[in-house]
């Protein structure tokens, strides 16, 4: 599995990796089968949140990546409600008790909140120098947030930004996604497939894709993927509760589409206009 690195001079992660929101719907031998196939096939990145499931997820995960532990890049994500510089530390203690781990590859917080932004990352500091996370960064943030955090807290080390990210949400590509990267960190692409509404058969994109994915010998799936990651610091974390989804989905970070591939899938998703907000999903 290709890999890349984790914002600034962080270590390096794998650009597919495995998201686990609402895992806690599907039968657990079902998805216990889907994390350790991913695993298997290099998905080493886990994405969780405290809100998944209302913990239940970091619960199952406990279970399932027990004895794999070193081999994973764990992040686990905090709620805005719990942004507080106490509670910061009490729910990042919660999630590593359900995660039946000692530290947190990395800690973000889930979307912007009421508290204040450097309150949040003072905490983060904290559980850093105590040895409970080794990085931390955002999610759902745009632009603006990022230039609110380097105005109010400058020394922050913002290692990634979690997106909502897929062919038909790409907005994040006119502003967000540069000023991330100028900033250093990575930014890793949530729901690649949209959330349940990937192009069906009769969609004029759709039909794009499968005449891409059949040069490749792949599926548009894989081709939606790989054209996501294309860019040398983006990542991207979709979820499956399917061992053989999850196989295919680790097989995508071997799609090498060409130039005439991303010229085609553009004029079929194009960019869009630049959002006066952050689609979330």
């Amino acid at each position: 599995m290709q890999t890349r690195p984790w914002g600034q001079d962080g270590p390096q992660v794998p650009v597919i990796g495995q998201g686990t929101r609402e895992l806690e719907a599907y039968d657990p031998g079902d998805v216990e089968r889907a994390i350790l196939a991913g695993l298997d096939a290099g998905m080493t990145h886990i994405d969780t949140a405290e809100m998944y499931g209302s913990g239940r997820v970091e619960e199952l995960l406990g279970r399932v990546l027990e004895g794999r532990r070193d081999e994973i890049f764990l992040v686990s994500k905090v709620l805005p409600s719990n942004a507080s510089r106490k509670k910061v530390l009490a729910a990042c203690e919660g999630s590593l008790r359900r995660l039946r781990t000692d530290c947190l590859d990395g800690y973000l917080l889930h979307w912007p909140g009421s508290h204040p932004i450097a309150e949040t990352l003072g905490a983060f500091e904290e559980l850093m120098a105590a040895g409970k996370i080794r990085s931390y960064g955002v999610s759902n943030f745009d632009e603006r947030r990022l230039r609110e955090i380097q105005k109010t807290f400058p020394e922050a080390r913002i290692a990634c930004n979690q997106v909502l990210y897929h062919l038909e949400a790409r907005a994040i590509e006119h502003r967000v996604l540069p000023e991330y990267r100028a900033a250093g960190a990575t930014v890793v692409g949530y729901s690649p497939f949209g959330a349940g509404k990937f192009p069906g058969p009769r969609h004029q994109g759709r039909r794009v894709l499968d005449a891409i994915a059949a040069r490749h010998d792949a599926t548009a799936y894989q081709v939606a993927l790989a054209f996501l990651i294309r860019e040398d610091d983006t990542l991207a974390i979709p979820r499956t509760s399917n061992a053989a989804h999850a196989r295919a989905n680790a097989e995508a970070a071997s799609v090498r589409l060409t130039a005439e591939d991303l010229q085609e899938i553009d004029r079929a998703f194009p960019q869009g206009p630049p959002r006066a907000s952050l689609p979330t999903a």
